[in-house]
C-alpha cells in the first residue's frame, strides 16, 4: 500500500465529508435531472450487461458459481445481485468508463432490485446512472494507484450501494452510512489469486455482498464515518499513491460519467480490442488462412496493453492456462481472430481452447510499444488521462511508478481543463500487421476500438450493443425493445428482465 503523510494528502483534501455531498445528489436524483443522451447511453450499458450475464451463465464456470449461489432470478434480491454481479464480470465482456469497470455493480444491483421492487424502467435507468455516477467518480479519485480495471474492486463497494439504495429509496443519510460502512473494509484483491486461479469468478461477488451487508448495517442504524474517503487515515490514503478527492463532487449533475461509457464488443482486456479489431479486418481482407502460411505477427500498442499481457504472460502457457490470464493475454485473442475471424466467449473453454494451430500461431506474436499510442490513451479521458490532467503536475510520481521516466517525458506538461465528458473517448489503439511466408505483409491500425468511448459510439452504441446481445444468444423481443427501456411499466420490465436472462 501506499503511503501518504498527513501533509500530501492535505494538498488534494475536497470539502469535508464527500461521501455527504454525493449522497445528497444521488439520493434526491430523478430521471428528469439526467439528459436524454445519457439516459440512452444507459439503457445500452443494461443490455450489454444483460448480454455478459448471459455468457457467463452459458459458460463452465458460470454454470459452476451458480450451483454454488442459486440463479440469477431467485427470490432473495440480495443474493441474486451478487449472483448476478459474478456472471457478468469475469470474461472481460463488462462495460467501462471513466473510471472503472462499472456495470458489474452499476447495472446489476438495480436489475435485481428493479425486479424484486417491481420498479418501472425510469426508476430502472435513473439507479443505474446514479450507481454509475457515484462509482465512477470514487474510482477515479483513486484511480492513480496501484490496481486498476478490474483489480479495482472498490468501484462495486459504491456501485453496488447506490443501486440498490435508489431502488429502495432510502433516505441521503442511510446512503451517506451505508456507503461509509462498506469503504471501512475495502477489498485488495491478490494478482496471483486474480491470474491464476477461479478466485476471478469472486472479483465482483465479493464486494457486491460487502455493500449489501452495509446497507443492511445503515437501514438498521449503524453509522459510519462520512469522510473515510478522504481522511488521512482513510480510503485514499492507502488506495491511492494520488488521491484525487475533489474527483468524488466534481460537477455534480453536469458532468456525467456515463458519457464515457465504452462497451466491451469482445471478451478479454484491458487494452486487447483495438488489436482484436485488427485481426478480424485482416482475416476479412485475407481470408481463411492455415498456421503455417503465415510467418510473424506484430502487435504495436500503448503502454498500457503492454503492462497487461506481460502481467498474464507468466501465466500463459498453452490450453491449460487459467482463465483468468488468458482475458488479460494479447496473443490468443489476437491468433484466433486472425485464423477464425471472431472471438468469442467459446474460444475460452475446450475444445476450441485446445486448437494447436491458435497456440502455434500464438507463438508468433510480437508485441511491441508505440509511443504515439501511448501519447493519444493519456490524451483521452479513460482510462487514466482525465486522472492525470487533474492531478497536474503531481501525477509525475504515479507515470513514473507506472512507465519510468520515458513516459514522464512522453505525456509532457499536463494541466487540469474540468472539460465535460461529452466528446470524451479511450483511445487504447493497436496495430497488428502480419508477414505471410509467401512475402506479402498486411496491416491494420485502430486507434479506438469498436464499442470504445469516441464519436462512432456515441452514434451507434445503440446498434452496437444489439449486436452484441444477439451474437451471445439473446432474444430478438429483448434487444428490439432496449430503446423503450425508459418507457417500459413495471409489468413490462418484469417480462423483459425474465427474457433477458433465461438462457
Amino acid at each position: 500500500m501506499a503511503q501518504l503523510t498527513t501533509a500530501s494528502l492535505q494538498q488534494f483534501k475536497a470539502p469535508d465529508a464527500a461521501l455527504r455531498t454525493l449522497s445528497r445528489w444521488a439520493a434526491q436524483l430523478r430521471a428528469e435531472d439526467i439528459p436524454c443522451r445519457v439516459l440512452k447511453l444507459a439503457a445500452s450499458q443494461v443490455l450489454s450487461q444483460v448480454a455478459s450475464i448471459r455468457a457467463g451463465a452459458e459458460h463452465p464456470l458460470g454454470r459452476r458459481l451458480m450451483s454454488a449461489f442459486g440463479h440469477p432470478m431467485q427470490r432473495d434480491p440480495r443474493a441474486a445481485a451478487t449472483v448476478i454481479a459474478g456472471l457478468g464480470s469475469w470474461l472481460n465482456l463488462d462495460d467501462t468508463a471513466y473510471a472503472g469497470h462499472l456495470s458489474n455493480s452499476t447495472v446489476s444491483v438495480p436489475l435485481a432490485y428493479a425486479y424484486h421492487r417491481r420498479l418501472d424502467g425510469p426508476a430502472l435507468l435513473t439507479a443505474v446512472v446514479a450507481a454509475n455516477e457515484c462509482a465512477s467518480r470514487i474510482t477515479a479519485s483513486a484511480t492513480l494507484g496501484p490496481l486498476r480495471g478490474q483489480s479495482a474492486v472498490h468501484t462495486h463497494l459504491a456501485g453496488a450501494v447506490v443501486g440498490r439504495l435508489h431502488c429502495e429509496g432510502a433516505s441521503a443519510r442511510v446512503w451517506e452510512h451505508a456507503l461509509s460502512l462498506a469503504f471501512a473494509m475495502p477489498n485488495w484483491p491478490l494478482m496471483r489469486a486474480f491470474l491464476a486461479s477461479d478466485a476471478r469468478l469472486l472479483n465482483t461477488f465479493t464486494p457486491v455482498r460487502t455493500a449489501m451487508d452495509a446497507c443492511d448495517a445503515a437501514q438498521a442504524g449503524l453509522q459510519g464515518a462520512s469522510d473515510i474517503l478522504e481522511h488521512p487515515d482513510g480510503f485514499l490514503a492507502s488506495f491511492a499513491s494520488q488521491p484525487l478527492p475533489e474527483a468524488v463532487t466534481l460537477g455534480l449533475g453536469a458532468r456525467w460519467h456515463t458519457e464515457t461509457l465504452s462497451f466491451k464488443m469482445h471478451p478479454g482486456g484491458p487494452g486487447i480490442d483495438a488489436a482484436v479489431d485488427c485481426a478480424i479486418e485482416l482475416n476479412e481482407k485475407m481470408g481463411p488462412l492455415r498456421a503455417d502460411e503465415i510467418e510473424s505477427i506484430t502487435v504495436d500498442a500503448s503502454l498500457y496493453t503492454l503492462f497487461a499481457a506481460r502481467r498474464a504472460a507468466a501465466y500463459v502457457e498453452g490450453p491449460g492456462s487459467p482463465l483468468g490470464a488468458l482475458v488479460l493475454d494479447v496473443a490468443y485473442p489476437v491468433a484466433t481472430a486472425l485464423l477464425t475471424g471472431s472471438l468469442s466467449v467459446h474460444d475460452f473453454s475446450a475444445p476450441l481452447l485446445d486448437d494447436p494451430d491458435r497456440w502455434k500461431l500464438a507463438g508468433l506474436v510480437e508485441l511491441r510499444h508505440d509511443r504515439d499510442m501511448t501519447r493519444e490513451l493519456f490524451a483521452s479521458e479513460a482510462p487514466f488521462g482525465e486522472a492525470v490532467r487533474q492531478a497536474g503536475t503531481a501525477s509525475s510520481g504515479w507515470l513514473r511508478d507506472f512507465g519510468g521516466q520515458e513516459l514522464v517525458d512522453l505525456v509532457g506538461p499536463v494541466a487540469p481543463d474540468e472539460r465535460d465528458f461529452a466528446h470524451s473517448s479511450k483511445a487504447t489503439g493497436a496495430r497488428v500487421t502480419v508477414k505471410l511466408t509467401d512475402g506479402r505483409t498486411v496491416s491494420r491500425e485502430r486507434l479506438i476500438p469498436e464499442g470504445a468511448a469516441g464519436p462512432e459510439t456515441r452514434s451507434q452504441h445503440s446498434s452496437l450493443v444489439r449486436r452484441k446481445f444477439l451474437d451471445l444468444g439473446g432474444p430478438h423481443q429483448v434487444s428490439d425493445t432496449v430503446e423503450r427501456l425508459h418507457r417500459l411499466s413495471s409489468r413490462e420490465l418484469r417480462r423483459w428482465i425474465e427474457a433477458g436472462y433465461l438462457c
